[in-house]
């Protein structure tokens, strides 16, 4: 790997998780808004075809490598101004099966990107936090202020790469930004195995299989569209307030996953021919997650544009035009 020293490093941007579902959108956008992004990653989770639209533009720069990597990052950070973090180990279940590669992707990974940011001095670094750090809802709808149960392994790793982030804020004076999301969904989400709720039950009813509801499916997550949260990035990267507090970018609404399930079908045109069907709970699974938007919108102006029926009618649209071509 080569990469060419920038003399002036304002516009460059290190994005890690590049190639995953949030990660590509956000490259996506910053190329678009004249930024110059290195991308980085290890493709345990993201792909390159997520990035086919940005391979071949001169602004843009593939990277693949690891944030448990201390040395690359430091040679990554010599030449950017910028990095967003969003590199990690995402499933809650993968979490609880591999505690070891959660922690260290999550929290040795995120000291690590602290680390070259605080020895390169890069300017400001914006980290992706998870609603998950809050545990089930103790009221509603939850602030920042909301205690941090989190009760599994990967919820606790994102605690403790916030605190990270905190802690160096404070030791050495670092620009370093928390954006806590609530429950991102959209085109490119993982349909796999350990994939997401949405993806997951729309592969299942394009199929003609039943969607599989962990538990009794009440449930609830608040949902932001995958277009609201690059909007929130933008939003902070062009802000004159830089955020001193982790910073909540939800709808302020919560869909249960029962309702999720029947609103696809429905959509899909399957409600004679397909219903849910139930299995165990999964075993440390946060009940509710409903967030408050009042600080995003009072701080910085920003609030989601969708509603969840319209995010999810503009994934089906892509995730039926895309089933299409793969059948032609």
């Amino acid at each position: 790997m080569v990469l060419i020293v920038n003399l002036d490093k304002k516009n460059h941007v290190l994005v890690t998780g590049g190639a995953g579902f949030v990660g590509s959108h956000l490259c996506e956008r910053l190329v678009t808004e004249d930024y110059k992004v290195i991308c980085l990653d290890n493709f345990s989770t993201g792909s390159q075809g997520n990035l086919v639209n940005l391979i071949s533009d001169n602004n843009f720069q593939m990277v693949e490598g690891d944030v448990t990597n201390e040395t690359l990052l430091r040679k990554l950070c010599k030449n950017v101004d910028i990095v967003f973090h969003l590199a990690a180990q995402g499933h809650v279940e993968v979490g609880r099966k591999d505690v070891h590669r959660t922690i260290d992707t999550n929290v040795t990974g995120t000291f690590n990107v602290l680390e070259a940011v605080r020895a390169e001095s890069v300017t400001r670094m914006i980290h992706a936090s998870s609603s998950e750090v809050y545990g089930s809802a103790e009221f509603v709808p939850m602030n920042e202020s909301h205690p941090l149960n989190a009760p599994h392994a990967y919820g606790v790793s994102k605690v403790a790469a916030d605190r990270a982030c905190f802690s160096y804020r404070q030791s050495y004076g670092m620009n370093v930004e928390i954006l806590r999301f609530f429950n991102i969904f959209g085109p490119r989400q993982d349909s796999g195995q350990y994939g997401a709720v949405i993806p997951m039950f729309t592969k299942a009813v394009s199929n003609g299989i039943s969607p599989i509801i962990n538990g009794d499916g009440s449930q609830s997550r608040d949902y932001i569209y995958i277009d609201d949260s690059i909007d929130a990035y933008l939003t902070v990267l062009k802000s004159n307030k830089p955020l001193v507090m982790p910073l909540n970018f939800c709808t302020g609404i919560d869909v249960t996953i029962a309702e999720i399930a029947t609103e696809i079908i429905k959509r899909l045109g399957k409600e004679d021919k397909i219903s849910p069907s139930f299995s165990k709970p999964r075993i440390g699974e946060v009940d509710r997650l409903i967030g408050d938007k009042s600080t995003a919108i009072d701080l910085l102006g920003w609030k989601a544009k969708y509603l969840f029926t319209e995010g999810l009618d503009l994934y089906l649209d892509w995730y039926c035009a895309l089933d299409k071509s793969h059948s032609e």
